[in-house]
């Protein structure tokens, strides 16, 4: 039986694709330097620790487990700490991925599934992108990403490699049952900082930007639920294994919602009184940020099950709650 390798996969997108993957049968190895993940949060696989630039602990997983493919989720993915220090992003993201590459050629992996980001799109005309708008980042954190984009297409041309690109819009939401979800310390996600806000973890929250050229003057962006977003990679490793061509995919509803929406979602799912300040705008955020997602829903044959922001705001405050207990019962 054929084995998939999941870097990143003990982080939070990572470990809801290896949790489905594991539930429908598949054979997965995790390799995960535990810098932002959770060795816990890895379920129904084996668990590796070591980073993804080590070519040699690379290579001889991908023999020993005889991987036929390679989910890469391993990246730093902090906009505004990119900006502060680029070159930690283009050594992780860019270089290490030529190296994962590099040893994908070697050991003949040609299916290949990218963690990429809407970041490559920069700032869109209309605020709205499909996979064929001009690719013009506006920050370390997309131009990393989309230099391994390019790497990969290169690849492709020459015959080594067979891709799929997903593109994520705003990730957000947790596992429906409670088992796994986002649990990065000092988190800068939206909806994630929200949720800790309601439960009592922080002692505030803020909207950085409030004069954008939107309706409430605050940034709108495309949220897409991590159970959806899993799905698709499901559907990407499906559409590899039947010869399927190499693809990039925008992977979002195809709506947005302000920050002032979102907030208002928590306030209201959780009942608390949330205590809001108004900030300057971040570097390297644009004002609207919108996926035109036909494609996925096309080629992979793909369709969201949970595309409602109080669903996905009620599944992310349920984790909070969850990890708020297990900390007071420490």
């Amino acid at each position: 039986m054929s084995t998939i390798l999941v870097t990143g996969g003990a982080g939070y997108i990572g470990s809801h694709v290896v949790q489905q993957l594991s539930e429908r049968g598949e054979r997965v190895v995790v390799l995960d330097n535990l810098v932002s993940g959770f060795a816990d949060a890895v379920r129904g696989a084996e668990l590796v620790v070591g980073n993804v630039g080590d070519q040699a602990l690379v290579s001889r997983l991908l023999t020993e487990h005889k991987v036929d493919a390679v989910m890469h989720f391993a990246a730093h993915t902090v906009v505004p700490e990119s900006v502060r220090d680029p070159l930690k992003y283009y050594g992780n993201n860019t270089c290490n991925t030529r190296n994962l590459l590099a040893c994908c050629v070697e050991a003949g992996v040609d299916r290949f599934i990218f963690s990429s980001t809407a970041a490559v799109y920069g700032t869109p005309a209309g605020g709205v992108a499909d996979e064929d708008t001009p690719l013009q980042p506006i920050n370390p954190y997309g131009s990393s990403k989309l230099m391994s984009e390019m790497m990969l297409r290169d690849l492709g041309t020459a015959g080594a490699m067979r891709y799929v690109i997903l593109r994520y819009f705003n990730v957000a939401g947790c596992d429906p049952l409670g088992r796994i979800g986002q649990s990065t310390p000092n988190a800068t996600l939206l909806l994630k900082v929200a949720c800790e806000h309601a439960v009592g973890k922080r002692p505030g929250l803020a909207i950085f930007g409030t004069d954008y050229d939107t309706p409430d003057g605050t940034g709108i962006r495309d949220y897409i639920h991590v159970e959806d977003l899993a799905a698709a990679h499901l559907r990407a490793l499906d559409h590899l294994r039947t010869d399927g061509e190499s693809l990039t995919l925008n992977c979002g509803y195809g709506h947005g919602y302000s920050v002032r929406e979102v907030i208002d979602t928590v306030r209201r799912v959780s009942g608390a009184a949330l205590q809001v300040t108004e900030q300057p705008r971040r570097a390297g955020d644009p004002p609207m940020l919108i996926a035109r997602a036909d494609r996925l829903r096309q080629r992979l044959g793909w369709t969201p099950r949970h595309d409602d922001l109080e669903f996905i705001v009620r599944t992310a405050l349920a984790w909070e709650r969850h990890l708020a207990a297990r900390d007071a019962a420490r």
